[in-house]
């Protein structure tokens, strides 16, 4: 086959350059929420999970990756001294809270009311050289390190906007609301479960797209990427991970002690 025949190399859904590999990347970790669903007691991120908050857990999984050379930690608006105390005395690789020792450093900064108003503080408070930034809910303390990596490679690829997803496995019904707790609901449609995805966090950004989302998107959105989706802006997904689950519920709980008490069996931690 000659080169004029052969056919093209498939190009990817997106027409930015390709974010140069040597740029730094940060994560931003909003942890102000209540977690009223968890039940009653301290904010869902200070829960403890296998007698560690779930918010060391998540802190500890994005600074595992590599290519993470700063947390930000967004708490709770009046439990940063509370936040920072936690991340002094937990071991974390790489540095201790705005210390600078290491490969990755950590900054506590108070939150909002709302999750994107605790978003948009982390950002303020990102050092200007970061290009790629990550946003991570606290509540999903176990995601593998290799989850993360795929959303910043794919960020430096080029895509404005990445989210890890897993396929569903249950048929989804869209239905008509109902007016009052537990009574019936009217099925509208069934969506095509091939086309559907369960999204995760890190989600990762080209840092200009995410600064121009916060500034630009005032409507109340359930994650930064659909934000970007609103900009007109493509939005591409990588494969997620089972473990990457969102603790919500107190069988949620139970399901992540059992996936610790199963890596420590398996590695040894």
């Amino acid at each position: 086959m000659s080169d004029e025949s052969r056919p093209s190399p498939a190009q990817p859904p997106f027409a930015p350059a390709a974010t140069p590999v040597a740029t730094p990347v940060a994560a931003v970790i909003p942890a102000a929420g209540r977690g009223v669903r968890l039940g009653p007691g301290a904010p869902k991120a200070l829960r403890a999970l296998n007698g560690t908050p779930m918010l060391i857990h998540a802190v500890r999984a994005l600074a595992a990756s590599r290519h993470v050379s700063l947390v930000i930690v967004v708490a709770p608006p009046d439990g940063s001294a509370e936040v920072k105390s936690l991340l002094d005395a937990h071991a974390l690789p790489g540095g201790t809270p705005g210390g600078g020792r290491g490969s990755t450093d950590f900054v506590v900064v108070p939150g909002g009311e709302s999750r994107q108003e605790s978003v948009r503080l982390g950002l303020a408070a990102l050092p200007p050289e970061y290009g790629v930034v990550l946003v991570h809910d606290a509540a999903r303390p176990l995601v593998p390190v290799d989850t993360v990596d795929a959303v910043i490679e794919a960020v430096r690829d080029g895509a404005p906007a990445v989210v890890p997803a897993l396929p569903l496995a249950d048929t989804v019904k869209e239905v008509e609301p109902a007016t009052e707790p537990g009574a019936p609901e009217p099925v509208v449609a069934t969506p095509e479960r091939a086309r559907l995805r369960a999204v995760q966090t890190p989600q990762g950004f080209d840092r200009a797209t995410l600064l121009r989302a916060h500034e630009t998107v005032t409507d109340d959105v359930t994650d930064d990427a659909g934000m970007v989706e609103k900009l007109g802006l493509p939005v591409v997904t990588v494969p997620g991970h089972e473990e990457a689950f969102k603790v919500t519920r107190p069988l949620d709980l139970v399901l992540a002690e059992a996936v610790l008490a199963r890596r420590r069996l398996n590695d040894g931690f």
